[in-house]
């Protein structure tokens, strides 16, 4: 496969590129250039480092030209290629939050959460190597904080719900935000006539409910015209996708807190939450078969399963010391 079939242009000097995580069209890695410099967002794993490197090229960039690797957050579908690439990139400086800048610069606990949750020979097949980043090379990011790319201002805003180390990044020229999982993940394989289908990310181990709806609407109130997910790419019609994604949090909580005395109580959470969405999926006028529903969305429901099982354990745990 080609590169340049793995680039899109998104217009205002905007490529996404599919990283080919798990499947085409899963995950995203954005380029932004401006006056001839440029920022990846989020990197894909260490899979994806060829694929990143091309799509530079593609646009008539060296790796001279990239100043900035900026991690939404830490999880390894976003982040674990970042070391690798920034091997390739001699003037880049790697971004993150603060609770996330020590794992890249040893990530030995976040590769060994990893290996938990999928076990040794699948993270080895998914991930691959991640090397550690030299701490010189790593910069953090305060809530409100603001870089410049070229011409271009590029300003931070903390937004837990998802993780706690997760920060989005407001693009005032193009008056977008870039928003890894805070404001869910939207297929593009499950568009209809109706558009994008949205729904939230649970996965653990951070998700918290009251902070998840508090940055979807902090993200709102700053009125982008167009949110850029990691899972997958640009949206628009974001009022709509926000009611969604509220909607959606409240009933993904509903579904644990009604299982939460069950026995092989995930297993339960993920076949309702798989009939839950089916059935936000048969509104959505989407006519794929189950196979097809289960080979987009399977994972997600098996992962957001676990995020909330973690969640209800934590609520209890907490209620109890209280």
């Amino acid at each position: 496969m080609g590169i340049a079939s793995l680039i899109q242009d998104m217009g205002d000097q905007v490529y996404a590129i599919d990283t080919g995580y798990v499947r085409p069209g899963m995950a995203a890695s954005h380029l932004v250039v401006d006056a001839g410099r440029a920022a990846f967002i989020d990197t894909g794993t260490s899979n994806s480092t060829e694929r990143l490197l091309g799509a530079l090229e593609h646009v008539g960039l060296t790796p001279k030209a990239v100043e900035y690797i900026l991690l939404t957050h830490i999880h390894l579908d976003h982040a674990g290629g970042a070391g690798r690439l920034l091997q390739s990139l001699p003037n880049a400086t790697m971004v993150v939050h603060p609770r996330g800048a020590p794992h890249m610069i040893d990530p030995a606990r976040l590769i060994k959460g990893t290996k938990a949750v999928y076990g040794e020979a699948e993270f080895r097949r998914l991930y691959g190597e991640i090397p550690p980043v030299r701490a010189d090379r790593v910069r953090a990011v305060e809530d409100g904080e603001r870089l410049v790319l070229g011409e271009r201002q590029l300003d931070f805003i903390h937004t837990r719900g998802h993780a706690n180390h997760h920060y989005c990044i407001v693009d005032a020229k193009a008056n977008s935000i870039f928003s890894g999982d805070t404001f869910g993940v939207s297929y593009r394989d499950t568009d209809t006539r109706l558009g994008a289908f949205i729904f939230p990310t649970t996965t653990p181990v951070d998700f918290d409910p009251e902070a998840a709806h508090a940055s979807i609407d902090r993200l709102m109130s700053l009125q982008p015209q167009a949110i850029y997910l990691t899972h997958y790419s640009k949206v628009t019609e974001l009022e709509r996708l926000a009611a969604d994604l509220h909607r959606h949090l409240d009933e993904f909580v509903n579904i644990a807190r009604y299982c939460v005395d069950m026995p092989d109580r995930m297993q339960n959470i993920a076949d309702r939450l798989r009939d839950y969405l089916w059935r936000e999926l048969n509104k959505h006028e989407f006519e794929g078969n189950d196979r097809l529903r289960e080979d987009i969305l399977g994972a997600d429901i098996e992962l957001n399963a676990m995020g909330l099982d973690v969640w209800l354990t934590r609520s209890r745990n907490t209620r109890g010391a209280a």
